[in-house]
């Protein structure tokens, strides 16, 4: 595809595949293969986004999955049917992000909710995210095709129509998956060694360094790079070897037992401090820099959303013509789904929000969901500020229930029931405006991604039910396997505004230390992430950070050799992501049936786990540099 057709308008833009042809879409093959990588990409995620709190995008590793099996296998040559195939895998992703952000609150409340009520709540707000999101598609997808890049699409469009002859880039997800899959299984399965490292420093009281020596954190920290890894570290820095330091420091030699502690200080070690009150103050500052990405983001936000209200309005004046290419679910089928689905949030005995619930995820919804298609347009789905929407959305719910008068357990249930679902809109409505955008560049019919993305929010929905209360039940949501760090976060915002019996001072410690990041420059939400989790996450995610580093460096010189190697790295990173996470997944199902897992670890020390981190790092770093050319092959048919 020539760039020159890339740029130009909308009215003469001509897509990989044109208009004039039709190839095979939405059919069995991809359907098939849609629903088991949605179903696998979402209990990646949800595994990943429990024990550290972000998600991977699922759509590259979904489309050259879908070019080794579809093209390499079944040697069926349709791009289009590798676009489906992409579009279904990134439901799975959003659905899994949606719920594992706001619903493992309800856990650790002690209200366990059933498989039927989590699929309700994820099944409403994942349509409600794809049906608000479809009659914005000719807007922000083709009418300001050369102002909204949307990164990620992009970049995905470009790996489909590279692979279009290819598909043996699909060998270094499948290799990864191996690698990543293999340590999970020795270290937290067969339990031969210690899957954390952790060591104290001389003469330097209560301050620890530690790591957790699992393949998916490398492969995290090598995707998103070591500005964001290295601000990360930062705040566990801040946290393990300052604020822990300090507190220890000062209440050595006190009996006194400070709240929200049930211990002195002079009692608590390390990993007590930051259970008692790190946690406390990384959670004000997760709220904080979400409110604060919010807030920078609001120019945009309304700029946005009259730009959009405008599109509406003035889509229908001329005549329009419409042919494969520019044709979506029809409107009056769109705008009833939405209806209908208000209505039985409205009146739905299994969410039990009422109306003022309904009327605020109506509401919510839309403004929001409109505000993400965008935001996503311009700066991609990992710098969308969906925890922020959710933040604000919690804040004036919960008040809004308690003024009414729905207070207590029953109260913060629903806040919590309406965040869940506007969470879910929101993130799948980021993804289906990133595969709208691949859609638009490959040449895909509209309406049938928005009926392939449907798909695979139900199957996603179905079965993410059932992955939380697996996951519950063997490590228990909130605990120091899974701590779930974002639902913690909503958690407690609900919690304060309902009970107001929260340590606030250390939660405004947090808030403060949020904006002191801000003004030095950094990501306040990055940092704050890392001060919430335990140091000994965000080093090997640093070290994933320092081989992206080192690869770009060096190849820095040559162009296509540098993108060739990022993209290898990308892949080979995606495999490892997904192999560990989803044998964690199995070990846990495992755990649930009562199989005899080992209780004790094989081999005490520090030194082997270690070596086999440091293994798999040079793994990463010497597949990265033995690629000389893309790892998808160039030639076009």
């Amino acid at each position: 595809m020539q760039d020159s057709k890339r740029n130009s308008t909308p009215s003469t833009f001509v897509p990989y595949v044109p208009a004039s042809k039709s190839m095979a879409e939405l059919t069995a093959f991809a359907i098939v293969l849609g629903i088991v990588l949605a179903v696998v990409f979402a209990a990646a995620n949800a595994y990943l986004g429990l024990k550290i709190g972000l998600t991977v995008s699922a759509s590259i590793p979904a489309a050259v999955i879908s070019l080794g099996v579809l093209r390499g296998i079944f040697r069926r040559k349709s791009i289009l049917e590798n676009n489906i195939v992409q579009t279904m895998t990134t439901a799975g992703e959003a659905v899994a992000a949606g719920a594992i952000f706001t619903l493992p609150a309800l856990y650790m409340w002690g209200h366990i909710p059933s498989m039927a009520t989590i699929s309700f709540i994820v099944l409403v707000g994942g349509f409600l995210g794809v049906a608000m999101m479809v009659p914005l598609r000719r807007l922000l997808i083709v009418n300001e095709h050369a102002t909204l890049p949307y990164p990620e699409g992009t970049a995905c469009a470009e790996v489909l129509m590279s692979g279009d002859t290819g598909g043996k880039s699909a060998k270094m997800v499948v290799y990864g998956f191996l690698i990543g899959g293999a340590v999970k299984a020795m270290g937290d399965g067969f339990k031969w060694f210690r899957t954390e490292i952790e060591s104290t420093i001389f003469r330097f009281k209560n301050a620890v360094v530690g790591m957790d020596i699992f393949p998916a954190l490398l492969g995290v920290g090598y995707i998103i790079g070591p500005r964001i890894a290295g601000q990360m570290l930062a705040g566990g820095v801040l946290a393990w070897l300052v604020i822990i330091p300090v507190i220890g420091f000062i209440g050595a030699g006190s009996i006194a037992v400070v709240i929200p502690s049930a211990s002195p200080i002079g009692e608590l070690d390390a990993w007590g401090i930051w259970s008692d009150y790190i946690r406390y103050i990384g959670a004000g500052a997760v709220a904080a820099g979400g409110l604060i990405t919010l807030v920078k983001t609001l120019p945009m936000l309304f700029s946005s959303l009259a730009a959009t209200l405008r599109g509406l309005q003035n889509k229908n004046s001329g005549k329009v013509t419409l042919d494969r290419t520019n044709y979506d679910i029809p409107g009056i089928w769109v705008f009833s789904m939405i209806a209908v689905l208000i209505v039985i949030i409205a009146f739905a005995p299994l969410t039990d929000v009422g109306i003022v619930g309904a009327l605020a995820i109506a509401i919510f919804g839309f403004l929001f969901v409109t505000v993400a298609s965008r935001i996503v347009g311009l700066v991609g789905s990992s710098s969308s500020p969906v925890s922020g929407m959710t933040i604000a959305t919690l804040l004036v719910v919960t008040f809004v229930f308690k003024v009414t008068g729905m207070t207590g357990m029953s109260g913060m249930i629903a806040s919590l029931t309406v965040g869940a679902i506007v969470c879910v809109a929101l993130a799948v409505s980021g993804d289906i405006s990133q595969d709208l955008k691949t859609g638009y560049l490959v040449g895909g019919t509209p309406w049938k991604q928005q009926i392939a993305m449907m798909i695979g929010v139900l199957v996603s929905g179905l079965v993410i039910g059932f992955i939380l209360s697996v996951l519950n039940e063997s490590y228990g949501l909130g605990s120091e396997d899974l701590p779930a760090p974002k639902a913690v976060l909503m958690r407690i915002i609900v919690e304060g505004i309902m009970a107001g019996n929260l340590p606030w001072e250390l939660i405004f410690i947090g808030a403060a230390s949020a904006v002191v990041f801000e003004l030095l420059g950094l990501n306040s939400l990055t940092v704050a992430v890392g001060i919430y989790l335990p140091i000994h996450v965000s080093t090997p995610i640093m070290t994933g950070g320092v081989v992206r580093w080192f690869i770009e460096k060096i190849s820095r010189k040559d162009g296509e050799m540098l993108k060739a190697r990022v993209e290898t790295g990308t892949l080979l990173a995606s495999g490892l992501i997904a192999g560990e996470s989803l044998i964690g997944v199995i070990i846990a199902v495992l755990i649930w049936m009562n199989v005899d897992i080992p209780g004790s670890i094989l081999i005490e020390n520090n030194w082997l786990p270690f070596l086999i981190f440091l293994l798999v790092t040079i793994i990463l770093t010497w597949s990265t540099l033995a690629s000389k050319k893309s790892p998808v092959s160039h030639s076009q048919e």
